[in-house]
């Protein structure tokens, strides 16, 4: 209705707009006429003639003469045919339709002393002066050549140009070997097709992509053809205390004060069908891992044929790393991070100093390989330093774009002095010279949502996986959650200890026993 009331008060204001012109238009010729009719009046009145109001006005006359080229047209032909010659022999040889414009020029010419007219026998021209004829015709002849020769100047320019910006013979050539190199070095190799066929995720994966709709209820409104779609929707969470007006809570499945909060929180809707595939799903991998050993041996044809890759269950020392002696736990080739910076927030757990930082002795356990350091707010710079104290060379930096429950990004993070803080950066180094793993597999951007405290994405774990396969790998100040396959973890919040690698089994209950190393 609204739109309607725009659109009709748009056609009116138009019509009277176009109202408006056209009545100033026609008090216009009104005044025109009066002005028109007084003048004709007093030269009546000059002549001795009687003239009233009701006499009609005279029709305007056509004052237009001809184009330039037909005055051209008209001058040759009156040079060059014998006189006298009346108007309509000048208009049958011009081929001038206007034959008003016609006669207007040649009584122009007449004012001009060009030609002589006898207007007593119906306008013919009886003599030309053919000096003046000449000279006038000579004009229009080096004006078109001056606009022919302006034409060519600009072929010739617009050709010259063309010359120039045409690459040469050794340039084409030059550039054809360029493309064909990018294109072999774009081209991969058997190997790395190998690698990314072997790396890539399971078909029969069970990952569904979130509905934008965000709840069921709002996606069959926003499908009226064809209902609710098959992605994965959020169902809102109302109780007694919430109050719907208020709208969503920012931090929404992390909210601290869930149980008091009286803003909208949200869960998973999951329908009977993806309940029975994760069920099936969930069952057919507890089968397979009853199959399989505590440790795998992957022989992999289409990955390595010579190689054999060892999977070892995860491990963890709980500890205190400061204390820690890194000689028990031996060599990695990658090692990842999360040190608890001290950036000056209130945290729900302990921090570490700039200086203890500095003298952990991260050099000792690697001599080549990969180093991940997670670092934030003004933890970015001192990262970069002690990548430099600890003998690496930062090479790349991954930034993990957090998102909320609702798979949006995050506005009201809890981090940031000065901006709401909606990203992480991992700074990437290397040290020596590390082999044997596979480059350009993988982005630097992380896209993932928000979890516990500290708790990095576990798509960096594959990240990793996919750089250094089957290698050994070292976590420090990692929780419950970081435990994974091929990697040792460390950390004070861990429960235990529990080693698979007999080497680091053997040194650490020599040197420890089965105390824990506080």
């Amino acid at each position: 209705m609204f739109i309607d009331f725009l659109e009709h008060t748009f056609q009116m204001s138009s019509f009277d707009a176009w109202a408006c012109i056209k009545e100033n238009k026609h008090r216009v010729e009104k005044l025109k006429d009066q002005i028109e009719r007084r003048r004709l009046k007093f030269r009546a009145q000059c002549d001795g003639k009687t003239y009233t109001e009701n006499d009609p006005l005279p029709e305007k006359s056509d004052h237009s003469v001809l184009s330039e080229d037909g005055t051209q047209n008209l001058l040759t032909i009156l040079e060059s045919e014998q006189l006298p010659l009346s108007l309509e022999t000048l208009h049958s040889k011009c081929q001038e339709e206007n034959l008003s414009q016609l006669k207007n020029t040649i009584v122009m010419f007449s004012y001009q002393d060009l030609i002589t007219l006898n207007v007593t026998d119906h306008l013919k021209v009886i003599a030309i002066d053919n000096k003046k004829v000449s000279s006038l015709l000579g004009r229009y002849d080096k004006k078109r050549k001056r606009r022919k020769l302006n034409t060519q100047v600009a072929l010739s320019v617009e050709s010259a140009e063309f010359l120039l910006n045409k690459p040469s013979a050794v340039q084409s050539q030059s550039k054809k070997l360029g493309e064909e190199i990018q294109a072999l070095l774009n081209h991969k190799s058997a190997r790395e097709k190998t690698i990314i066929e072997t790396l890539k995720s399971n078909k029969n994966s069970q990952v569904r992509e979130f509905c934008e709709w965000v709840t069921r209820q709002e996606c069959k409104r926003g499908n009226v053809k064809f209902g609710s779609c098959g992605k994965l929707h959020f169902k809102k969470l109302i109780h007694a205390h919430t109050d719907p007006s208020l709208g969503d809570c920012s931090f929404l499945n992390t909210c601290f004060h869930m149980d008091t909060c009286k803003y909208v929180h949200y869960a998973i809707d999951e329908d009977s069908h993806y309940q029975r595939s994760q069920a099936l799903s969930r069952r057919e991998l507890a089968s397979k891992r009853a199959k399989s050993s505590a440790t795998m041996l992957v022989s992999d044809s289409k990955f390595l044929s010579n190689t054999n890759i060892v999977i070892t269950p995860p491990q963890w020392i709980q500890c205190d790393i400061r204390k820690l002696d890194f000689d028990v736990i031996g060599k990695f080739t990658v090692i990842m991070a999360d040190p608890p910076w001290d950036i000056h927030m209130e945290l729900p757990y302990g921090t570490m100093t700039d200086d203890e930082m500095r003298n952990m002795g991260i050099e000792r356990v690697q001599d080549d390989g990969f180093i991940f350091l997670w670092v934030t707010g003004r933890a970015v710079e001192l990262g970069r330093q002690l990548l430099q104290l600890w003998g690496y060379d930062r090479v790349d930096d991954i930034i993990w774009v957090k998102t909320n429950q609702l798979q949006r990004l995050i506005r009201t993070g809890r981090t940031g002095h000065w901006i709401n803080h909606g990203k992480e950066h991992c700074l990437v180094g290397v040290k020596g010279s590390p082999s044997n793993f596979n480059r350009g597999l993988d982005c630097d951007v992380i896209v993932s949502e928000v979890r516990d405290t500290s708790h990095k994405p576990d798509e960096i774990y594959g990240m990793i996986e996919r750089l250094s396969p089957g290698t050994r790998k070292l976590e420090l100040f990692g929780r419950e959650h970081n435990t994974q396959n091929n990697w040792l973890t460390l950390g004070n919040q861990l429960d235990g200890v529990h080693l698979e690698w007999e080497d680091v089994k053997s040194r650490y209950f020599t040197k420890y026993g089965m105390a824990l190393p506080f």
